[in-house]
């Protein structure tokens, strides 16, 4: 079996629950748990669309940066909406996280999502 390490940093939220910020299989993948819009402090970024995907964006880098990556890395993600009336700001401000080449995506709009935020992502990299 595949040796497999949990990632964490103090640059992002932790964990509200059991899971892990993000594990990765050594020298091969990472598995990002979805990121919310909290800051490393635990404060919720609540209403805007765009602030609170440009938190999980911040969120998503600092994980990533915590095993040693970046956003070029991400092969697949997921973004989960509250409504696909926010598909076209979460979209924007997502676009800016990658200078070409993004990953491969799914969008999908969710009946709910933590702590009644209106925007998840998680993602997958390769090392």
């Amino acid at each position: 079996m595949p040796e497999r390490n949990i990632v964490s940093t103090t640059d992002a939220p932790g964990a509200i629950g059991p899971y892990s910020q993000a594990v990765a299989v050594k020298g091969s993948l990472l598995f990002m748990s979805g990121q919310i819009p909290l800051t490393p402090s635990g404060d919720l970024i609540q209403g805007d669309i765009r602030a609170q995907t440009e938190q999980v964006i911040a969120n998503m880098r600092a994980v990533l940066a915590a095993a040693g990556l970046s956003p070029a890395n991400l092969v697949k993600t997921t973004i989960f909406l509250s409504s696909m009336d926010h598909f076209a700001t979460v979209n924007e401000v997502y676009g800016s996280l990658f200078e070409s080449d993004p990953p491969a995506r799914s969008t999908v709009a969710v009946a709910g999502l933590p702590r009644g935020v209106d925007v998840e992502i998680e993602g997958i990299a390769v090392f």
